[in-house]
């Protein structure tokens, strides 16, 4: 059977890329068989699409929607409302996640449906072998990847270019974590994952929407998801460093007291200060272990149940549509 497939792309202002990506979409999708919706989510732009954002006819795209939020919420929380919407509106087989500024190669697009046939239940995630920013960028970024895997111990493969199968949509719209990060979501919820190695293109047009405090955000999202694993982690290296500081404590003064060797006075006295400053780190990793554990049972966004809060208007823009929907 022909597969039904939803196509998600968040948007915030990048609509020149987006037209572009559009039509590179339908290419790339002309061997494909199927059926291909395009589903745009406008994350509370504050300029509206040009009415040309489609500039040819599309082929193998039967409809393009847009789903404007009432604000902006942030790329990953635009990801999970548009997941949601799709889940409780939109009858498909597969949802194809992506940017829309052309860096998440729609070539790339036939490779992951291709390998969803093989893993029907398994998200398939495309895995960045080769980035197009400039350097400060990548220094930034593998410095982020290093940080990421020293405190949860999950080493960062993939962003949000992928595909969920209907089986999974189901899933992880009840997770609230997607409300925070979808990659990071997925991988906490415990859902199969298969990695498609791909390159990062060149952003089609414009320039990029995220600034150095929307990424620095962006990679802390990322490492919230997993507090609970960070606080522990944090935990055993306080134990850790609380066992070495009196080795080395014992140790100083056993030569001291017993050899003929000369110890620092410094030296004894880092000692000391650093076996009193174990018990203060001890203590603050278990309340944060403590509090984010506590958080599980208090009320928190349940992105399946509170969606529709933040959506203000479902349009068609292709085929025209003069009757937009509003919600």
């Amino acid at each position: 059977m022909a597969p039904d497939v939803v196509i998600l792309i968040p948007v915030y202002n990048d609509w020149e890329a987006l037209g572009l990506l559009i039509s590179n979409l339908d290419q790339a999708l002309g061997s494909q068989t199927g059926h291909f919706r395009l589903l745009i989510v406008d994350d509370g732009s504050n300029e509206s699409p040009p009415p040309a954002l489609i500039a040819r006819h599309l082929d193998r795209i039967q409809t393009v929607q847009v789903l404007e939020l009432s604000r902006n919420l942030g790329h990953q929380r635009a990801i999970a409302t548009g997941l949601c919407h799709v889940r409780d509106h939109i009858a498909c087989n597969a949802v194809v996640i992506m940017d829309g500024d052309g860096e998440d190669d729609p070539a790339d697009v036939p490779r992951l449906l291709s390998m969803l046939t093989e893993h029907p239940r398994a998200c398939i995630f495309a895995e960045r072998l080769k980035r197009s920013e400039g350097l400060t960028f990548r220094i930034c970024y593998s410095a982020y990847r290093q940080l990421h895997r020293l405190l949860t111990g999950i080493p960062v493969r993939v962003g949000n270019f992928s595909v969920l199968p209907i089986s999974q949509l189901r899933r992880i719209v009840t997770v609230s974590d997607l409300w925070n990060h979808y990659a990071a979501s997925v991988v906490k919820a415990r859902l199969p994952v298969v990695r498609v190695p791909t390159n990062r293109a060149s952003r089609l047009a414009g320039k990029p929407q995220m600034n150095l405090v929307s990424l620095v955000v962006h990679g802390l999202s990322a490492m919230s998801v997993f507090s609970d694993r960070i606080g522990v982690r944090l935990l055993i290296s306080a134990g850790l460093l609380g066992g070495l500081a009196g080795c080395l404590l014992f140790v100083l003064l056993g030569v001291r007291e017993f050899t003929d060797v000369t110890i620092a006075p410094w030296a004894i006295s880092t000692a000391l200060i650093l076996c009193a400053l174990v018990p203060l780190l001890m203590l603050l990793s278990f309340v944060f272990v403590f509090v984010i554990l506590a958080g599980r049972e208090s009320s928190t966004v349940l992105p399946i149940r509170d969606y529709v809060y933040f959506v203000q208007e479902i349009r068609t823009q292709w085929p025209l549509n003069p009757n937009p929907t509003n919600t």
